[in-house]
């Protein structure tokens, strides 16, 4: 809610509102609408396995585009479940009045398709080909400027690949889409914060 009330006045209510709906960023598009979202933030302790640290970036565009590479990237081989979740958490926001873990952690299969996976040696890697803020989000900040500076959430759009690969020289790729909320404060490095039910244009 918290999340809808701030974007709305960045013209972005209809894109993070609908939390129900399933996005093109699903974790395993080899089992779409298997993922199941994770109430609560894994616990550091247990390790990050593949995903990688957040970058030291200040830009939202740069940023997004790390984030997507992120989401649409996993290694069953080398990383648990809960090992996974944590790496993902590491990308948050830690201004809990914004950020939408939910959203994100919604994106990766739960613990019993992901150890269906693991047994398949399944994993995924990604590649970005574009980013961009949104049409709509372009136009609201240049009707209201000052809008961005409560808390310096962006929209950004990222389009890219994903190739996906099992034991026995299977795999694939599809192309992926998304649009991210990104927090990228003055004088701080950026933060993801959630993730739009639908691409924005």
């Amino acid at each position: 809610m918290v999340i809808t009330a701030l974007l709305g006045a960045a013209g972005l209510t209809a894109w993070f509102t609908s939390r129900g709906g399933q996005t093109k960023t699903d974790a395993s598009p080899a089992a779409p609408g298997a993922s199941s979202p994770a109430p609560t933030a894994p616990k550091p302790s247990v390790g990050t396995g593949s995903v990688p640290a957040p970058p030291k970036l200040t830009d939202p565009l740069a940023y997004a585009k790390a984030a997507a590479v992120m989401l649409w990237s996993y290694d069953t081989r080398t990383t648990s479940h809960d090992q996974h979740l944590a790496g993902m958490n590491a990308w948050m926001t830690r201004e809990t009045k914004y950020t939408d873990w939910t959203a994100i952690s919604g994106q990766v299969p739960d613990p019993v398709l992901w150890s269906r996976m693991a047994d398949n040696a399944q994993y995924a890697t990604a590649a970005v080909g574009e980013t961009h803020f949104p049409s709509a989000f372009k136009q609201a900040l240049a009707e209201n400027p000052s809008a961005i500076t409560e808390a310096y959430i962006y929209a950004v759009t990222v389009t890219g690949k994903q190739t996906i690969a099992w034991k026995g020289g299977g795999g694939g790729a599809e192309d992926r889409a998304v649009t991210l909320a990104v927090q990228c404060r003055p004088s701080s490095d950026c933060a993801l914060v959630s993730l739009a039910p639908s691409v924005a244009p």
